[in-house]
């Protein structure tokens, strides 16, 4: 409403922007990563008009669920804040069941999927007419658990099979509308969202929330857990352990969880490709001056100079004005991403545009060969027009889906800070990270069994970023020689270990990270462990994981060793987003590395 709606047309909104004494900012800590550093530069372009029409409103930012609140503000809004921490909100009683699959292969630590266990809690629940929500970590299975439940209680009790739902972004708004209302009148006995449910919408009373997998940071798994049970009334959640690291962390220390308090959020709106669009929409409302400074930060000068020689801004007495040539930049930005651009999905039966996805993802969810579900539909991609945006896709009745195997590569360009435990040192910086999709598994719905694999030959996707590197230690690598053990694949095990488990430190989604691990990279000449920001410009994740190095290589050893299988497995060393198909992986080389780098902290 702000970004799109009112400051573009704020000669509109003239009285109400110049008698504004109050702005409230609720459920603050959900604004972070990309869409928050985003809103901190819509927050900004606020301020400034309001200032533009003599008005100085004070902010109050509201959120039970950050550790970091009055530094988060600040960095939000751009303003200094005073912290309240009392709580006297009313609480109901609530169950909260850890609930981890079991396991299948105990020497594999294999268990079994966390979907199938969401499906069966779901229907279990809805069957007992116990209003349920299902909360799951992305739109894929979001739809996959959708199609499972229905297909289930259509079996058992066919009435109920019509009273859930999907709902998630990337439906079209009178589909969602449609939803929310026949969740808010209580039609509908439950439904399977992703996180676009988690808050902001009034659904009525819930009794109970099953969360397949944790949600990445305490605090998301606090306000999923409490969209049940709302006031004073008693209800019950499940959170379903999944088969990675930091899940499996939790379920073997729910005490850590109960115990820790939330974690911080990070923000960047200095992120100069979030900053940049944001200032041609500022020229759009008002020239920018050199004044602005105060409100956008310090480089101001240096992102106006950048614009103007791209010819996006054109300077005239010391005032920058947006291009004749752009009208009205805000509608063409998409706040929750640093992509530019959106992919049209168009179904060929109908020749009707059934949704839009993000070009940061199209390359991982519609390309040539995938199979795309929307309303638990299936949906073969027949075409990828990387010219115009589009994806053609096809009805399908296919029984299983797709997942992309990409091959990543990483040059340092600058760095940034450094800091030395023992003779080991590690580094912040700046980098550029080269993003291969490859090809593309198809994976059995059901029993996730990988039935064919296939080549993809799609042109690489660039992007700068911030990363933190460390070296290792010589006596523990000396050692892995001793041992006759797979110094790669301990790297790599290693790596992915401490980006799984990175999210206990930062207020992020595992998916919000990568990281390349190897044991010669050309540009220190040396092995080296990579861990990076996922997102173009870089939002915060990395300095938070530089600062805390120490604790990262504890709690990374920790999930290892405390892992019952043998050779490694998914609960510890394995990432279901490997692009080398987690190969090599050395689980006993993984824990000699990083209990050297532990022994460094405690000397």
């Amino acid at each position: 409403m702000l970004h799109v709606g009112i400051l573009p047309n704020h000669q509109y909104w003239s009285r109400l922007l110049r008698h504004l004494k109050f702005v409230v900012v609720d459920e603050a800590h959900t604004y972070r990563g990309i869409f928050g550093s985003h809103v901190g530069n819509v927050l900004r372009r606020l301020r400034r008009l309001c200032q533009h029409y003599g008005a100085t409103p004070q902010f109050i930012c509201c959120s039970a669920t950050v550790a970091n609140p009055g530094e988060h503000a600040e960095r939000l809004v751009g303003v200094p804040f005073a912290v309240v921490e009392n709580d006297g909100s009313p609480h109901g009683g609530k169950d909260f069941a850890f609930w981890n699959p079991p396991l299948i292969d105990e020497a594999k630590s294999t268990r079994r999927s966390a979907n199938s266990e969401a499906t069966s809690l779901f229907t279990e629940l809805v069957s007992q007419r116990i209003r349920t929500l299902t909360f799951t970590r992305s739109r894929r299975l979001t739809e996959l658990i959708y199609a499972y439940s229905r297909r289930r209680l259509a079996e058992t009790t066919p009435a109920l099979a019509e009273r859930i739902k999907p709902y998630r972004a990337g439906y079209l708004a009178e589909e969602r509308r449609q939803i929310e209302q026949a969740l808010f009148s209580g039609q509908l006995l439950g439904a399977v969202a992703t996180t676009a449910l988690e808050l902001g919408i009034d659904i009525g009373d819930l009794e109970a929330t099953v969360l397949t997998g944790y949600p990445g940071s305490i605090a998301s798994t606090w306000q999923q857990a409490g969209r049940s049970g709302r006031g004073k009334a008693e209800s019950i959640s499940f959170l379903i352990g999944l088969d990675n690291p930091l899940d499996q962390y939790f379920m073997r220390h729910p005490e850590f969880f109960f115990q820790k308090i939330v974690e911080n959020a990070l923000v960047n709106p200095a992120n100069p490709y979030i900053l940049r669009t944001h200032l041609l929409c500022a020229a759009w409302e008002l020239p920018l001056t050199e004044n602005d400074a105060e409100i956008f930060g310090a480089t101001l000068s240096q992102e106006v100079s950048g614009l103007a020689e791209q010819k996006l801004l054109r300077e005239r007495h010391r005032r920058w004005y947006l291009s004749p040539s752009i009208a009205q930049p805000a509608r063409d930005i998409n706040i929750r991403s640093t992509s530019w651009q959106n992919y049209a999905i168009i179904n060929t039966s109908t020749g009707s545009l059934l949704e839009t996805i993000e070009g940061s993802i199209a390359f991982f969810q519609v390309h040539p060969g995938a199979i795309y579900l929307h309303q638990g539909e299936a949906y073969l991609v027949t075409k990828f027009d990387l010219n115009d945006y589009i994806a053609y896709v096809e009805p399908s009745d296919a029984t299983y889906y797709t997942q992309t195997k990409e091959l990543t590569d990483l040059h340092i360009i600058k760095t940034i800070r450094s800091q030395s435990l023992g003779q080991v040192k590690i580094h912040l910086g700046q980098v550029e990270v080269t993003t291969s999709v490859v090809g593309f598994k198809k994976k059995a719905q059901f029993t996730e069994e990988v039935i064919g694999e296939e080549p993809l030959d799609l042109p690489p996707q660039r992007f700068p970023t911030v990363a933190l590197w460390f070296d290792l230690p010589a006596k523990a690598v000396n050692q892995l020689v001793k041992d006759q053990l797979d110094f790669a694949g301990g790297l790599h095990a290693a790596e992915h270990a401490a980006i799984a488990i990175l999210p206990l430190f930062a207020l992020c989604d595992r998916n919000d990270i990568g990281g390349v691990s190897t044991p010669l990279h050309p540009d220190t000449g040396k092995a080296q462990i990579f861990i990076y920001d996922a997102y173009p410009g870089g939002i915060g994740i990395a300095e938070k994981g530089f600062a805390l190095i120490a604790s990262l290589w504890q709690a990374t050893l920790k999930a290892i060793a405390e892992c019952p299988c043998l050779e490694g497995c998914p609960s510890c060393i394995q990432s279901p987003k490997c692009g080398n198909n987690n190969k090599p992986l050395d689980k006993k080389a993984a824990l000699v590395l990083l209990q050297g780098l532990v022994n460094l902290t405690e000397a």
